[in-house]
């Protein structure tokens, strides 16, 4: 009879013990929005997913305007000013928990790693700073300013700088491991796939490099001026130049792919794609946003805004997120480019949108971060 009691009680046990785990597995993950496409490959998707109707919940005026995408881990969002200071401020609340003064321009967008937050200034200063306290850990000192934000994998923190090279330190401590010298200003962020990373500048040249050593494994000629960063997805890196053309590049083969441009005129590209394996999102200062087929490079659809795209776009599920430079923040049905929901903030937006724990974070040139999360229909009284 115990032995019967004891065999029951251990089948409801683990029964229950099934039952969590099935709850706990089927909830969704909240993603940290944690560096500047949030992901390494720069793909700028999201894997979470928003309502279709959002609204500000906050509001945070950083002085000097923001210019740099927010990064969100652990509960904070950390962002930089182009007045030179930096800010952790609270998920949930807008409230600061506390700030770096600076002196330099902060277009850097931050990335959160590790128990640190690391960023650029436009004097060539690389920081570390704990991000529960904004201590400063370390600092180093590039030749020429630093807009590229950055980028980690296998023990280094990647980024570029306007004195032409790209540079790997030591996360910890900020010492050198190498930098690969290029024929212009880098001042976009390098994407990583595996032990490569992949990196475009201002001497028309899409590189791969080797992480280890910083070798160039490939150099791929792209003709124009690129201030984007490429978004890799597979074997293929997207990307758009100032000479009016987004490409399709084959890493493993490394060559241009396809070529795409507005039939309706020329204007160059400078945000980044945001891409997947069935399409490709990126916005023109043409003012639109065009979807291309990642394999052809065909338009799949185009959505106009009201004025020139320098923001790169955010995919979240069945949307995509755009902002403009009249301050229009949209989002667009993934497969149609129809307008499933707008806000207007009234001020120029360059910086992108940031997605972690249901909610959007976004900067503005007037220095207001917003934050948004669902709309709520029947709000309590």
């Amino acid at each position: 009879m115990h032995e019967t009691k004891s065999a029951s009680h251990a089948a409801s046990l683990a029964i229950l013990i099934g039952t969590w785990l099935l709850v706990t597995c089927t909830q969704p993950i909240a993603a940290q929005w944690s560096s500047f496409r949030g992901d390494p490959q720069l793909t700028g998707v999201s894997r979470e997913r928003l309502p279709m109707s959002l609204e500000p919940i906050w509001t945070a005026e950083i002085p000097g305007g923001v210019e740099s995408t927010a990064a969100i881990s652990g509960g904070a969002v950390f962002v930089g000013s182009l007045n030179g200071t930096f800010h952790s401020l609270d998920l949930e609340t807008g409230k600061e928990n506390w700030r770096l003064e600076g002196e330099d321009e902060i277009k850097s967008s931050p990335l959160v790693a590790n128990g640190l937050v690391y960023f650029g200034d436009e004097a060539g200063a690389f920081r570390a700073l704990s991000a529960s306290t904004g201590e400063p850990r370390w600092i180093y000192m590039a030749e020429g300013g630093i807009t590229s934000s950055a980028n980690l994998a296998h023990g280094c923190i990647l980024f570029g700088s306007y004195d032409n090279f790209l540079y790997c330190l030591d996360p910890e401590d900020g010492t050198l491991k190498w930098r690969l010298e290029t024929e212009g200003y880098v001042n976009s962020t390098p994407a990583v796939i595996g032990d490569t990373a992949i990196t475009a500048g201002c001497d028309g040249y899409l590189r791969t490099v080797n992480l280890l050593d910083g070798s160039q494994v490939g150099k791929i000629e792209v003709g124009d001026y690129v201030a984007a960063s490429a978004a890799v997805v597979g074997n293929t890196a997207f990307v758009g130049t100032f000479g009016n053309q987004f490409l399709g590049i084959d890493l493993e083969s490394k060559q241009v792919s396809w070529s795409y441009r507005n039939p309706a005129g020329e204007f160059p590209f400078y945000a980044s794609a945001a891409a997947t394996s069935d399409i490709v999102i990126v916005g023109g200062r043409d003012k639109i946003v065009h979807a291309l087929d990642p394999t052809t490079g065909k338009a799949l659809w185009t959505h106009s805004m009201k004025a020139r795209i320098d923001a790169s776009p955010v995919i979240a599920g069945d949307v995509v997120y755009v902002a403009s430079k009249s301050g229009e923040l949209a989002s667009l049905d993934l497969k149609t480019g129809s307008l499933v929901w707008k806000f207007e903030t009234g001020s120029p937006i360059v910086a992108s949108p940031a997605i972690s724990n249901g909610r959007l974070v976004i900067g503005t040139l007037d220095g207001t971060v917003y934050a948004f999360a669902g709309k709520q229909e029947n709000p309590p009284l």
